[in-house]
């Protein structure tokens, strides 16, 4: 696996499925329970931070807060992250996305891969898997879900 490509496919995925949105539909609710578009996007940001913070503690930098509040639970993380996010403009929780994003295309590369496809490297994700499997997983695999979500919605709207 080339989790780089995974990495950028995934974020390819959501540009594609936000682009040409109207503004006024990036803020009404029911593209995921009461979220709408801004807060999937939001949401996607949060989780974008997580993989940013895992790579740095790879790589031996300090804090982690945003992994921290991750490790509580999504109960306790999602819906507090989208709200954290609710001051902010469409464009603003994009560019955080985008940055987030940008981040990881830099710190992955330095992370060797006999450390990337470790077992256990991420033992709060399970002892079985590796930091490419949750790449696929975790980050590939939630993006293209919510991406999905966002799809259905459109067509609800016929946009």
């Amino acid at each position: 696996m080339n989790p780089l490509d995974v990495l950028k496919y995934g974020h390819r995925t959501v540009l594609k499925v936000v682009d040409g949105l109207p503004e006024a539909d990036w803020h009404t609710p029911g593209v995921v329970g009461v979220w709408s578009t801004k807060d999937v996007i939001a949401h996607l940001a949060s989780h974008e931070q997580v993989l940013v913070e895992i790579l740095q503690s790879l790589l031996g930098e300090a804090t982690t807060p945003t992994l921290d509040r991750f490790k509580l639970g999504t109960a306790e993380f999602n819906d507090p992250e989208v709200l954290r996010r609710q001051p902010m403009t469409v464009d603003e929780v994009r560019a955080e996305l985008a940055d987030a994003h940008a981040q990881t295309l830099v710190l992955l590369p330095q992370i060797p891969e006999d450390v990337r496809r470790r077992a256990g490297t991420l033992p709060w994700y399970g002892a079985e898997y590796d930091l490419e499997d949750y790449i696929c997983y975790g980050c590939y695999g939630h993006k293209r879900e919510h991406s999905a979500q966002i799809d259905s919605y459109r067509s609800r709207l016929g946009r």
